[in-house]
Parts: C-alpha cells; structure tokens; sequence
C-alpha cells in the first residue's frame, strides 16, 4: 500500500518534524513519540526565536496567541502562526509556520505541517496534516472506533494492522476537506484531494481525486 507511505503524502520540507519522520514508514507510526519529538525538538530552538512561556512550550516571536487561547505542553507554534479565541490545544501539538488554529478548534497530538488551516470548530486529534491542508468549518478527525478496537487502514484491496487503539486522519499535502465532514478513524487523504462538505470519509482516497456525496470517489481531470 504504497500511497498510504509518509515519501507518497507529505513534503518534509514544511515540517520540523522530517527528521523524526524520516524514521518511520506509514504516518500513523510516529503518533506514539509526537511529545517526546517536541520536547526533543523544542529544546534546542533558538531562544532569540522562540518564547519559552511555561514548561515545554514554544511559541515563535511572530506568533500570535489569541488571550483566550489555552496552549498545553508540550508543543511547539510556529512563526507568523495564528491561535485564535477560545482555541484549545491539549498539548503533543508540533504546529508549523504560517498556520491558523482556529476559533474554538481542539489539538492533541498531532503535527500540523506549515500553511495548514483549522480556522473554525474543527477537533484534529492524533492525526497528520500536510503542507497546505485546510479543514472546512466543522470538519473533525474521528480518532476511535465506536467498538474501540485497533484501527485497521482499509484500501479498495488491501488492510493494514495498526495494533493501535487511536488513529484520527493523515492527510497529505494540499488536502482541501469540506465543511462538516467527519474523518473516520485511520483515514487516509492523498495529496491534492479534495473531501465535498458534509461528508462521512472512512478508508485511503487516493491522490489527485475528490470524495464526493455518498462515498463516489473520482480521479481530478
């Protein structure tokens, strides 16, 4: 299942998390150590940089961090990046440049690569977002199973074994997802598809293509 592997969704260069990345095959393998990453990372971020408000959190100078704004540890925020009112983020956030969390949106654990949208009511937990993704209004990721079994990653022909209980969604770069969608648990998006509004998205959508009402899956021309 090769369109399902990091090298096929996301361009590392927007994140500063590609080292630890690089480690890993399949995205959902690297949700286990996000905190540590950031702990890891955020100790050695340029001070002259970064703001260190409270223990294990950084936050980059140009960043703008609305008052009402809960940001937990550890996580990173990076420049020019925008926490809107009432945005809650749990902590295990890595959040890139250039981002905005939006107006009553949910973090946790999650890397969020730079130019990523999540302007409004949006919960993104235990997830991927690549470069220049954006979740319409209310769109959520769905991170357990109602039966709360292990995910299993499910393609037109093959399945993958997780063995792990929390899995949201991994959307690769230039994602574009409609407004009050729901992502089932280990959803994949490949890069540049588009998810129409109000969708129910479960399974791998390939790149290139657009998730449309009831579930039709259609190549871009």
């Amino acid at each position: 299942m090769n369109n399902v592997k990091i090298a096929e969704l996301y361009d590392l260069t927007h994140t500063l998390a590609a080292e630890y990345l690089n480690g890993f095959t399949y995205p959902w393998e690297a949700l286990k150590g996000i905190g540590d990453m950031i702990i890891s990372l955020g100790n050695n971020l340029n001070s002259d940089e970064y703001d260190n408000p409270s223990e294990n959190v950084w936050i980059h100078k140009t960043a703008k961090i609305f008052p009402s704004a809960y940001v937990g540890s550890p996580c990173i925020i990076g420049a020019n990046t925008e926490v809107r009112h009432c945005a809650f983020i749990r902590g295990s956030a890595l959040v890139g440049e250039n981002c905005v969390v939006g107006n009553s949106v949910e973090l946790k654990n999650v890397i969020i690569f730079d130019n990523v949208q999540t302007p409004h009511y949006n919960y993104v937990g235990d997830s991927i977002l690549g470069y220049k993704s954006h979740m319409g209004a209310g769109s959520i990721t769905s991170n357990v199973k109602s039966d709360k079994t292990n995910v299993v990653i499910k393609s037109a022909d093959e399945t993958i074994e997780t063995g792990i209980k929390k899995i949201g969604a991994m959307l690769g770069d230039y994602v574009e997802v409609g407004c009050n969608s729901v992502l089932n648990p280990g959803t994949i998006v490949g890069r540049n598809s588009n998810i129409y509004p109000t969708s129910c998205v479960r399974g791998v959508v390939p790149e290139n293509s657009i998730w449309k009402t009831g579930g039709a899956v259609v190549s871009k021309k």
